[in-house]
């Protein structure tokens, strides 16, 4: 039975509109973007790996958007205009959610800086306060943080976020213990290489993870913390199989075109849904990439 404490909590967050430092609660409300079919067009100056079907990504884009409100989660809209931006479909990387409100990011990326107004924009339109903002020579994407707990950040020291965003997110969470983990060289500076393309957490005490290229530091931290590891095949690394967006504890939405990581989730009690990602894939993004969470609560 559940607790009179925990339900008053439980009250009070349903009625916020943001909060959750978690990765894996239930889902109650997301940001998106949607596709801008003008921006396409710069496709290979941002780094995709093929140039989109603009038609075929918009219909991907709305499937996928109806996923999560299949779910039950409120999808707010982002509109406010980044220019020709293919990227900032990936809602996620400029914001990341705390219990006081938003930290909007820098990424270490340079072309995507333009989105940092129209994300503080499209957070305060949604009821998010901006609590702070990282400012030149910080950088931090919000694909190398990842909340290991309520109390636990950690984060991804490398080519997309710098040492200065580390201590500017230290300074922003009070009370959090914000934990570095250094990147691998990998591809190099060109190619995108987040700390979410290497580990997704899908519950409290389980995380799907490439361990060929997860920092020694992260592996430690997960079994210090009790956290039991899904390996992803080497096959299944580039088509972003360690990246899986939580739904709720232990059910998760992934990309299309991984049946062995898969196989693997759902042989550990894992519930799984899939999406097309043919054309959404292109820029290296996945369900995680696409969605910038604005609430999470408890449970099932």
């Amino acid at each position: 039975m559940m607790r009179e404490t925990d339900r008053r909590a439980m009250t009070e967050i349903a009625e916020q509109l943001f909060g959750g430092q978690t990765m894996v609660g239930r889902l109650r409300r997301v940001l998106v973007r949607p596709p801008d079919v003008a921006s396409l067009e710069r496709w290979r100056e941002f780094g995709w790996r093929q140039a989109p079907d603009a038609k075929r990504l918009v219909v991907e884009h709305e499937e996928f958007c109806q996923r999560l409100a299949d779910f039950g989660a409120d999808v707010v809209y982002g509109r406010s205009p980044v220019g020709a931006d293919p990227d900032a479909i990936y809602a996620h990387d400029l914001s990341l959610i705390s219990d006081r409100g938003a930290i909007v990011l820098r990424p270490g990326k340079a072309l995507r800086r333009v989105e940092t107004v129209a994300t503080a924009a499209d957070l305060e339109a949604a009821g998010v306060p901006v609590v702070a903002s990282l400012a030149e020579p910080e950088c931090a994407e919000a694909g190398d943080l990842v909340w290991l707990d309520e109390q636990t950040l950690v984060v991804g020291r490398g080519y997309r976020t710098n040492e200065a965003g580390i201590d500017a997110l230290r300074h922003a969470l009070p009370g959090v213990e914000v934990v570095a983990v250094d990147l691998p060289h990998f591809r190099g500076p060109a190619s995108v290489l987040h700390l979410m393309s290497l580990i997704s957490m899908l519950d409290r005490d389980l995380a799907v993870v490439y361990p060929p290229l997860a920092p020694v530091r992260l592996i430690e931290l997960l079994a210090e913390h009790g956290v039991r590891t899904i390996g992803v095949p080497d096959e299944e690394f580039d088509t972003m199989g360690p990246n899986v967006l939580a739904l709720a504890p232990r059910v998760a939405l992934a990309a299309e075109g991984n049946p062995e990581t898969r196989r693997r989730m759902e042989a550990t009690g894992v519930e799984v849904a899939v999406y097309s990602s043919a054309e959404l894939g292109k820029g290296d993004g996945g369900p995680t990439c696409l969605t910038r969470p604005l609430i999470r609560t408890p449970g099932g």
